[in-house]
């Protein structure tokens, strides 16, 4: 059932679709890049925080070989609709979405549940400009509901030795980032930051964890956006699955 205020979009990935509301908080190009940077073996169990309208489960469920795809969402409005959006895909054998609290992970999981976790959360802080405290697209970009330790304190509780966490988040706080994923024996492992333009500063970046990992971390190729105005790199396009 879709609701007024809703549409469906085209995710252009075995014909899967999605559910949004195009006056609240929809997937960008972000969702799409963590997805796409994620590694998931097959028959991994996977957790995905934050997951707003279970667009990166349902990315997953169609790139990669894991068993499971668990989505957790706060707002329930957002967990109503992403579970409709799996009922749409026909995915409820594969795909499942949980309305909860990041923060009461101990009382949803139990430790060590699943063996990849991934999470595209809220990246400002609570004083960056905010305007209404509770207004879903705040919650969504705004660290009002849970803040950065929150979400790497959940993921390494449900992580076992060795599994693995995937992030996207805004460079300007990665040394906080790579601090409590130190504290939280989440080892940073893999970095790739994310440029709109080849000669601008980059905007995101991309950073794999293993939990109880060694000291080491490889630091990839940049990942250019934009080759020219409102023209995508060749790289967006194969991610895009275009070319």
């Amino acid at each position: 059932m879709i609701l007024e205020d809703e549409r469906i979009d085209d995710l252009q990935c075995k014909g899967y679709r999605l559910i949004q509301k195009p006056k609240g908080f929809c997937f960008g190009v972000d969702a799409v890049l963590l997805s796409d940077f994620a590694k998931v073996k097959k028959g991994q169990k996977v957790l995905d925080l934050c997951t707003g309208s279970g667009v990166i489960p349902i990315l997953l469920a169609a790139k990669t070989a894991g068993s499971h795809f668990m989505g957790l969402e706060l707002q329930e409005a957002y967990a109503d609709m992403a579970n409709r959006s799996v009922q749409l895909n026909e995915l409820e054998n594969k795909v499942e979405i949980l309305c909860g609290d990041v923060k009461d992970v101990k009382k949803l999981f139990s430790p060590a549940s699943f063996q990849v976790v991934t999470v595209n959360p809220p990246y400002m802080t609570e004083h960056h400009g905010l305007q209404n405290f509770y207004e879903p697209k705040t919650i969504a970009r705004h660290e009002v509901a849970l803040s950065l330790e929150d979400v790497i304190r959940a993921a390494s509780y449900v992580l076992p030795e060795n599994g693995s966490f995937f992030m996207i988040h805004k460079p300007f706080r990665l040394a906080e980032i790579f601090k409590v994923m130190k504290e939280y024996h989440l080892e940073p492992k893999r970095m790739r930051l994310v440029h709109p333009y080849v000669d601008k500063e980059p905007t995101m970046v991309m950073i794999e964890g293993l939990k109880g990992g060694r000291e080491r971390i490889t630091v990839e190729a940049p990942l250019i956006i934009y080759k020219e105005k409102n023209v995508y790199s060749d790289e967006i396009y194969k991610i895009y699955g275009k070319r």
